[in-house]
C-alpha cells in the first residue's frame, strides 16, 4: 500500500518574482481574453474590473502589483506569447466553487475570491515558471488533463482533505448526489466542515486541475451545453485546496463516474484497476471535508 502523503510540508512562497514563484512580474501588460472577454489590458486593470482586492495578502509577503513605471522597465519576455490571449481560462464547471460577491460559502461555492483574478494569477505563475526554463504542468489521469500546483494564495482558504480516525469517523456523511442537473448521482461521502472546524489547516497548496479545450469542447456537446466560444489552451475545471503539491488519488466513485462517459457526466477514460486501487487505499483513511 503506497503511504498517505505527509501532511506537513515547508510553507511555500508565492511572492511573485522569488525564488519560488520564479522571475515573474506582478503587473500583466497583454490583453488577457478571460471568461469569453477581453478584460483591461493591465493586472491592476483587470483586478478593478473584477471588483477584486488589489495588493492581495499572500501566503510569505505582502504582494502589491508593480508601478507603472517599474512595470514598463521590468516586463519579462515570456509575456508576450500571452498577447493572443492567456493559456488557461477559468470554466462555468470550476467556477461554481467560487462565492458570488456580497454572498457567503454555501454548498459548492467555498473559495471566496474573484474568479477573473484567480485565472489572471494562475496565468502569471504558468508563464513565470515557463521563463524559469521549467514545465509547470504535470500528467493527470488522461492525456487531456493536467495539474498545476500553485502555492495557496487565497487567505483562509482550507484543506479539503482530513484523515479519518476513531474519533471523526461517526462525523462522515453520505449521500447521493450529482454535481450538475445532468450527471448521473452517484455515492459519495464527506466530512461536514463545521463539524471538523477545529482540526483542519490553511492549504498550503492550490491543485488547479486543467483539461484541453479540445476536451471541454467534446463534453460540453455531449451534455447539451453551448460552445461558449472561450479558445484559452486549457481551461481550469476544479481548484483543490490541499496541503502537498502533488496530486491526492481521484476518489475512486470519480473514477468509476469518468469511466461511464461523456453522456452522464464523466470524461470517458476506461478505469485503470491499479490506480482505482491506490485511490481505495488512500480514501479508505481520509475523507474530504466540505
Amino acid at each position: 500500500a503506497s503511504p498517505a502523503p505527509s501532511m506537513r510540508q515547508p510553507r511555500p512562497c508565492l511572492r511573485l518574482g522569488c525564488a519560488a514563484a520564479g522571475p515573474v512580474a506582478a503587473t500583466v501588460s497583454v490583453g488577457l481574453g478571460l471568461c469569453g472577454r477581453l478584460l483591461c489590458t493591465s493586472w491592476r486593470g483587470a483586478a478593478q474590473q473584477s471588483g477584486a482586492f488589489v495588493g492581495a495578502q499572500l501566503p510569505s509577503a505582502n504582494w502589491k502589483p508593480l508601478s507603472a513605471r517599474q512595470h514598463r522597465t521590468s516586463r519579462p519576455p515570456s509575456f508576450v506569447a500571452m498577447a493572443s490571449g492567456p493559456a488557461v481560462a477559468m470554466e462555468a464547471f470550476a467556477a461554481r466553487n467560487f462565492v458570488e460577491k456580497g454572498q457567503k460559502p454555501s454548498g459548492k461555492a467555498f473559495i471566496e475570491f474573484d474568479t477573473v483574478q484567480f485565472a489572471v494569477i494562475v496565468n502569471v505563475f504558468y508563464e513565470g515558471r515557463l521563463a524559469a526554463g521549467e514545465d509547470p504542468l504535470k500528467p493527470g489521469y488522461a492525456p487531456f488533463c493536467k495539474h498545476l500546483f500553485v502555492p495557496n494564495f487565497v487567505p483562509g482558504l482550507q484543506d479539503t482533505v482530513l484523515q479519518i480516525t476513531d474519533a471523526n469517523a461517526a462525523l462522515l456523511k453520505s449521500e447521493y448526489a450529482a454535481r450538475t442537473e445532468k450527471e448521473l448521482p452517484v455515492l459519495g461521502r464527506w466530512f461536514p466542515k463545521d463539524a471538523v472546524r477545529e482540526n483542519i489547516v490553511e492549504a498550503r497548496f492550490l491543485d488547479v486541475i486543467l483539461y484541453s479545450r479540445e476536451q471541454i469542447i467534446e463534453e460540453n456537446k455531449a451534455m447539451g451545453e453551448p460552445d461558449d466560444g472561450v479558445r484559452a489552451p486549457w481551461g481550469i475545471v476544479s481548484v483543490k485546496p490541499q496541503s502537498i503539491d502533488t496530486e491526492i488519488p481521484m476518489e475512486p466513485i470519480t473514477m468509476m463516474r469518468n469511466a461511464l462517459g461523456v453522456e452522464l457526466g464523466g470524461s470517458g477514460v476506461p478505469m485503470v484497476r491499479e490506480e482505482y486501487a491506490k485511490s481505495v487505499e488512500f480514501w479508505s483513511r481520509h475523507g474530504r471535508v466540505q
